[in-house]
């Protein structure tokens, strides 16, 4: 068996947005957003993914999204590459999830939470040592909720999800695996095989069940994917090397001008050394621009 990416925007939707993926969406909001309780029982896809139909028309994948069974919005979404402003808009699409769902007129108590779930497969929070993390609004001294907590974003964070299979405890451990190498399986692991939904989950990640057209497209956003990391990666690159190139250049500037100036300084040291012998100390300190007090210093080392 070979599996599809399901890092890949068009995987992602696929497995977890289209109409028969019911429970497998419940399964994994469960897993990440309630520790594996069964808090989430019914769910409605608000946006199903449907396989494109005409050849050279390209869908853009977008978020799945759905209303659960306590009238909240879920909005997940896979992000592969860490672009530019990409925090402003996940923030931004759930006000906008959370402002739309009241008409003119309608009142604010109509309003229900919205919650924004993104897996990433860069670090967003290097400095935070958990993979789900969850964001809400506090009071920033005090950090007491804000009253009406209706907007959440929580995180996870495939890089920091290190366990092999063996060590595979939790149902948030097995859909996180799923999702970090499933790509890389040749058969449903035992282990993983035991929970339905992500039983479910890989016999739709089988590429024998995509189409042809569903395969183009696949690879195509796999090259995407590939070309953009390459980009980023010269881009670095020539931004790490122009800066050393410019540190190296501004060093020798540096360097040279302090070598210039401290020989300066040691020619007028030995001049006035030369001159000891000669002046008295305030006639040396008007020629050279010393101060009295280096003079006399010099003019003790001196006779040491």
């Amino acid at each position: 068996m070979q599996f599809i990416n399901p890092k890949t925007d068009f995987a992602f939707k696929k497995i977890f947005g289209s109409e028969q993926s019911k429970d497998i969406l419940i399964s994994f909001l469960n897993a990440l957003l309630y520790n594996g309780d069964r808090t989430i029982k019914h769910l409605e896809i608000l946006n199903p993914y449907l396989a494109p139909r005409i050849r050279g028309i390209k869908d853009t994948y977008l978020d799945v999204k759905a209303t659960l069974d306590n009238d909240k919005t879920v909005i997940i979404e896979m992000q592969v590459l860490n672009v530019e402003s990409f925090e402003k808009r996940i923030l931004y699409n759930a006000a906008k999830a959370y402002s739309i769902q009241l008409e003119a007129g309608e009142d604010y108590t109509m309003l229900n939470p919205v919650i924004a779930l993104t897996i990433t497969d860069f670090e967003m929070f290097p400095d935070l040592d958990k993979i789900i993390s969850s964001f809400i609004l506090k009071e920033r001294d005090f950090l007491i909720d804000y009253p009406i907590c209706d907007i959440e974003l929580v995180f996870a964070e495939l890089p920091k999800f290190k366990k092999e299979l063996h060590q595979l405890e939790t149902i948030a451990d097995k859909w996180l695996y799923f999702l970090k190498t499933a790509r890389s399986l040749q058969e449903i692991p035992e282990n993983m095989g035991d929970v339905p939904e992500i039983k479910q989950a890989f016999e739709i990640a089988n590429r024998s069940s995509l189409n042809r057209e569903e395969l183009e497209d696949l690879d195509n956003r796999e090259i995407y994917i590939h070309d953009q990391r390459n980009v980023i990666k010269k881009a670095l690159n020539q931004g790490i090397e122009q800066g050393l190139e410019q540190g190296i250049k501004q060093g020798l500037e540096q360097g040279l001008e302090q070598g210039l100036e401290q020989g300066k300084i040691e020619a007028k040291i030995e001049m006035v050394k030369q001159m000891l012998l000669l002046f008295d100390d305030s006639t040396i300190s008007q020629i050279t621009q010393l101060s009295l007090e280096e003079i006399q210093r010099l003019r003790k080392e001196n006779q040491a």
